[in-house]
């Protein structure tokens, strides 16, 4: 499982407008990596516009924000529009990078068992090793949280 003081495994994923980002093209700047389990769904969405309402606050960090779902392109692509989040959503259909960051993980609801994303969130610094690695984070506390480590690191 990745902890702080790790490095950051890197990726290369389809975002939101078909480009291809990856993780690397962020050395030199901290980063947010946060992963949701789906798009427009109540805690999801919460938590994006959370991020969103207060890109400002993180732009005057130097800090980057990347989310991550395994939802398709043509998902992220609406989810954006309708709430006109202003970060970059990428597509880990395969779930991949969920895989390599830990937040893959065995989930229950009403009675059912299937594979997902375990909400969770990571702050990479500026050479790629991670800062804070947060799991099961609930997406109400997530900004205060946020915002909170941020300016003490």
């Amino acid at each position: 499982m990745l902890d702080a003081g790790d490095r950051a495994p890197d990726f290369t994923l389809t975002a939101d407008d078909g480009s291809r980002v990856s993780l690397s093209d962020y050395l030199g700047q901290r980063v947010v990596l946060y992963f949701y389990p789906k798009d427009d769904t109540s805690g999801c969405t919460a938590q994006a516009c959370d991020l969103r309402d207060n890109m400002a606050h993180f732009n005057g960090l130097g800090v980057a924000v990347l989310g991550v779902s395994p939802d398709s392109r043509e998902s992220h692509e609406k989810f954006k529009a309708k709430y006109e989040l202003n970060f970059p959503l990428l597509v880990d259909d395969k779930a991949t990078v969920a895989k390599a960051y830990g937040v893959w993980k065995e989930k229950k609801m009403y009675g059912r068992t299937y594979m997902g994303i375990e909400r969770s969130t990571f702050i990479i610094d500026s050479n790629g090793r991670l800062l804070e690695a947060w799991r099961k984070i609930r997406p109400l506390e997530h900004l205060a949280r946020l915002k909170g480590s941020l300016q003490s690191l």
